[in-house]
Formats: C-alpha cells, structure tokens, sequence
C-alpha cells in the first residue's frame, strides 16, 4: 500500500468522546477501549448531538497526546469538525495540527479494513525507517460507511 503525502495547510478542531489507550491495550480484549468507544459514539448518536458542528459531514478519529511513540500511551478522540471548541464536560476537543501527512486509504468493510490499514501503516513505517512519524496528530476521516483515510503526521 502506497500512501500519498497531503499538507494539512491549516488547524482546525474536532469535538466528541475521548478515551485513552495503548496498543497494547487494543491488543487484550480484557483492556481495549477503542471499540466500546466507537460503539457509544454510534450507538448514542453523538455525531448529530456535537455543538458547533461544521457542514462537513465526515466522522473523525483522532490520535493525540501521544506519551512516547506508537508503543506508548495516546487519546483517541472520536466526533466531528468544528467551529470552535466545544464546551461541556461530556465533549473533548482536540486541535489538528497543521503540517504533512501521510494518507492511507482503506475502503471495504469497516472495522476490519481499517485494522488492516493500520497494520499496513506500521509496516511502512518499519521498512521506511527514513520516514519518521511526528506523533503531533494523526487522524482517520471517515468518507462513508466503507471508506477512511487515514493521515499520519510525519517530520519533514
């Protein structure tokens, strides 16, 4: 799988759930998160319930605060573009960071596809040593129902 390098021009912010995890976590049925988090935010439909909502209509599934690299300890925000920070104890918002990306397409059924992307991402990663991550922000945007692109912050 070959990604496409995309710059993100400008910040912008996405509002919704956030949780805390690891890969390691996500690994252990007993410990991931990441699911029961996708399904509260659907489940509870949060998407439409997000103040400040732009008309964009993709869902966004955010990684931030990374603690150290992909072995470490990050958030995953789970919502919607917005126009300005949402308030409320129920809502977390988060900044893109602008700069360059890589995107990672996925298309097919979902969650399986984006598993897979995933796994596919950390081994372009490891056999492209000279690439290295930013660990700012990374982000999967969700166009459709069986479609993401998934845009992984690299150092330029």
């Amino acid at each position: 799988m070959q990604p496409t390098r995309q710059t993100v021009a400008a910040a912008f912010l996405v509002s919704g759930i956030m949780v805390r995890t690891s890969n390691r976590d996500e690994q252990d049925p007993h410990t991931a998160r990441l699911a029961g988090h996708w399904g509260r935010f659907f489940a509870e439909g949060l998407f439409e319930e997000i103040p400040g909502r732009l008309p964009d209509p993709r869902m966004y599934g955010v990684y931030s605060a990374y603690e150290t690299d992909y072995t470490g300890a990050f958030d995953v925000t789970v919502g919607a573009a917005v126009s300005a920070p949402t308030a409320g104890a129920a809502w977390h918002t988060v900044e893109i960071q602008p700069g360059a990306y890589l995107v990672f397409t996925a298309k097919g059924a979902m969650p399986q596809v984006v598993v897979q992307t995933w796994g596919a991402i950390w081994e372009f990663f490891q056999t492209h040593p000279e690439i290295q991550r930013s660990y700012g922000t990374d982000f999967e945007a969700y166009q459709g129902p069986d479609e993401a692109a998934i845009h992984i912050g690299i150092k330029v």
